[in-house]
C-alpha cells in the first residue's frame, strides 16, 4: 500500500497535538500539513505549540520546523499537498460545518473528530468494530456534493465510546433501554489542571452538551441506512448524565441495561471476551488485539490501570452483576483523547483506506 500524505486541521489544539503523536511514525501516513487558527499560522510547529505540549510523547525534528498553515485562508495550498485531512478545529459548529464542506468539495477527504456533520444524513459516524457498513451512504454524500473522490466521515463523541462497544455484543437480546452515567476526564475539555487549576478536589454535575450526545449519538450508530440516508435506530430509549470529573486522561461510565429476552450472566462476559470484529478492521495498523477487555476483579476497570490497554484503543468493562431495577449492570471505560478522539479517527481513516474511499 502507498503511503497517504495527510493534513491536521488543528493541529495545535489538545486533539490535534495526540493526533500529531499519533501519526509521526505511522506505517501508512505521512504528515504533510500542520493547520491552525490565524494565530498559529505562519509560526513552526515547535514555536506554536510552545508551553502546551500534552502529548507525552518527544516531536520529531521534521515536525518541529514545519510552518502552520491557516485553515481557512490556506484552503487551496492544503488540499493541493495531500491525500486527506483529519480535522480537530476549534470554531463554532457551523463554522466547522461550512469549512469542512468546502475541503470535501475541494475533492479533500475529511476524517472529523468535530461533532459539526454526526447528524448529516449522509455522513457516517463510525466506529470501525462497530458499524463498518455505514461507510458504504459516501457514494450518497458524494452524489448529494457533486464530488467524486471527496467526502466527509465523522467518529462519535468520546463518551459513548466508552459504553457502546460494551452494549453492542448484546444487541441480539433485545436492548431496550439504557441508563448511563459518565464520569469524563478533564481533557475531553481540551484542558490539564494547569490550565483548569478548580477541577482539582472537584466534580461539576453538568458538561455542556454531552447528554445530548450521550443519548443520540449511538442512535445512529445502531442505525440503518435508508436509501440516500442513515436512519436513528428507534427501538432503543437512552438517558444520562454527564459528570466532569478529576481525572487527566480516561472516561468511565456506569451502565444499566433492560434487555427483553432471556439472559445467562455468564454469557454476557464471554460474549464480551469473544468480540472481535471483521478481520480486515483487526488487521489495521491502529486496530486492538484485543477489543473489549473484561475484568472479574470487583475494582476493575481502573483509570490508572486500565486506560492505555491496546495502547489506548482498547475498551475495559467490569462489574457486571444482575440488578433488581434494570437486567444487568455494569462498568466500562477506555481513554478519551485515544479511542475516543484522535486514535479513534486514525482507525476510522485506516479502514476508508483499505476499503479504497481514499483513492477512486
Amino acid at each position: 500500500m502507498k503511503k497517504f500524505k495527510v493534513g491536521i486541521l488543528g493541529a495545535t489544539g489538545m486533539v490535534g497535538q495526540k493526533f500529531v503523536s499519533l501519526l509521526q511514525n505511522h506505517p501508512w501516513f505521512d504528515i504533510k500539513v500542520l493547520a491552525a487558527s490565524y494565530r498559529s499560522a505562519g509560526k513552526t510547529f515547535e514555536e506554536a505549540v510552545n508551553g502546551r505540549w500534552n502529548s507525552g510523547l518527544k516531536i520529531s525534528e521534521f515536525i518541529k520546523s514545519m510552518v502552520v498553515l491557516d485553515v481557512v485562508e490556506d484552503i487551496e495550498k492544503i488540499t493541493s499537498s495531500v491525500d486527506f485531512v483529519f480535522c480537530a478545529v476549534d470554531m463554532p459548529k457551523n463554522d466547522i460545518k461550512a469549512l469542512e464542506e468546502v475541503y470535501a468539495k475541494l475533492e479533500c477527504p475529511v476524517i472529523s473528530n468535530n461533532s459539526a456533520h454526526r447528524f448529516t444524513p449522509d455522513v457516517p459516524m463510525v466506529i470501525p468494530e462497530i458499524n463498518p457498513q455505514h461507510l458504504k451512504i459516501i457514494d450518497c454524500q458524494r452524489k448529494r456534493l457533486r464530488i467524486k473522490k471527496g467526502f466527509i466521515a465523522v467518529k462519535s463523541n468520546c463518551s459513548i465510546q466508552c459504553f457502546v462497544p460494551a452494549v453492542h455484543p448484546l444487541m441480539d437480546l433485545g436492548v431496550s433501554k439504557i441508563l448511563v452515567c459518565t464520569y469524563q476526564a478533564i481533557s475531553g475539555a481540551g484542558k490539564t489542571f494547569s490550565t483548569w487549576p478548580e477541577m482539582k478536589d472537584n466534580i461539576i454535575p453538568y458538561i455542556p452538551g454531552e447528554e445530548e450526545k450521550s443519548e443520540k449519538e449511538p442512535l445512529k450508530v445502531w442505525g440503518n441506512i435508508f436509501k440516500d440516508k442513515i436512519i436513528l435506530n428507534k427501538d432503543i430509549n437512552i438517558t444520562s448524565q454527564c459528570l466532569r470529573v478529576p481525572i487527566t486522561d480516561g472516561h468511565t461510565a456506569a451502565v444499566y441495561l433492560k434487555l427483553e429476552k432471556q439472559f445467562d450472566i455468564q454469557d454476557i462476559a464471554e460474549r464480551w471476551d469473544n468480540f472481535s470484529p471483521d478481520a480486515v478492521i483487526k488487521n489495521l495498523p491502529s486496530s486492538p488485539k484485543k477489543f473489549i477487555n473484561y475484568f472479574k476483579e470487583d475494582d476493575r476497570p481502573q483509570i490508572k490501570l486500565d486506560r492505555d490497554i491496546e495502547n489506548g484503543m482498547g475498551i475495559s468493562v467490569g462489574r457486571l452483576r444482575e440488578d433488581s431495577q434494570y437486567s444487568i449492570k455494569f462498568v466500562c471505560m477506555s481513554h478519551n483523547t485515544i479511542r475516543g478522539a484522535a486514535g479513534g479517527a486514525v482507525l476510522l481513516a485506516e479502514l476508508l483506506c483499505k476499503e479504497g474511499y481514499m483513492s477512486c
